[in-house]
């Protein structure tokens, strides 16, 4: 996955800008970003702290490792259960 060019903290205060009353297209003109990406950060790190966007992607993280070591043993049961039939 592409990792974003903005951490957290930059992502909610964009939001927090908007919320302020700022209008979209200024925050998007400012920062360099297209509307659609906006909508799509604040639909994610929208109403978060700094510290909950931080604490999900610690989350995201550790979920994604857990997956990769899921389908390895899945992997790993399929090979020895190939094994096993054929013997």
């Amino acid at each position: 996955m592409r990792k974003s060019r903005f951490t957290e903290e930059q992502i909610i205060g964009m939001i927090k800008e908007q919320e302020a009353g700022l209008p979209t297209a200024e925050v998007c003109r400012k920062h360099g970003l297209s509307p659609a990406t906006f909508y799509k950060l604040k639909a994610k790190y929208g109403g978060l702290e700094v510290s909950d966007a931080r604490r999900l992607r610690q989350l995201e993280d550790e979920n994604a490792k857990l997956k990769r070591l899921l389908a390895e043993s899945v992997l790993d049961n399929a090979i020895l259960k190939d094994l096993l039939g054929k013997v």
